[in-house]
């Protein structure tokens, strides 16, 4: 059953997410996200629920996390607060950070072409083929 908070949205479970954004906490959170998800002027209570590095818990699922240094929107912060965080809880997890790449890069390019795919797509599918998922 899904955890809900007291205002009855439901929460999300970290490691079930594609998006660079972990924390809406201050000084690494993507203010313009935060104030989509929760409001212009969230309270403290409700930032700290929405941010997935202090939501991991033993439970958490295993995680793949990849960002790049020179993401311009979001801090690369939020995905080692994260790795951080499921190292703490004990969660195992893949940490992946490239020196290239703007944000945005995870949901691909106008121009398909295979092999000039970033390196986390062939990162991701060699930890999920020894996780036994495909």
């Amino acid at each position: 059953m899904p955890r809900t908070q007291s205002s009855g949205r439901v929460l999300g479970q970290p490691g079930n997410s594609l998006l660079p954004v972990i924390t809406l906490m201050e000084p690494f959170a993507h203010l313009g996200s935060r104030k989509n998800l929760l409001g212009a002027d969230p309270a403290p209570e409700l930032i700290r629920e929405f941010s997935s590095e202090l939501q991991v818990t033993k439970d958490t699922p295993p995680c793949f996390i990849w960002h790049t240094y020179e993401d311009g929107g979001v801090p690369v912060e939020n995905s080692l607060q994260f790795a951080a965080a499921l190292r703490k809880a004990g969660v195992p997890f893949d940490l992946h950070v490239y020196q290239k790449g703007q944000h945005g890069l995870g949901l691909g390019t106008r121009d398909w072409d295979p092999e000039k795919r970033h390196p986390w797509t062939s990162d991701c599918a060699f930890l999920a083929e020894g996780a036994g998922l495909c």
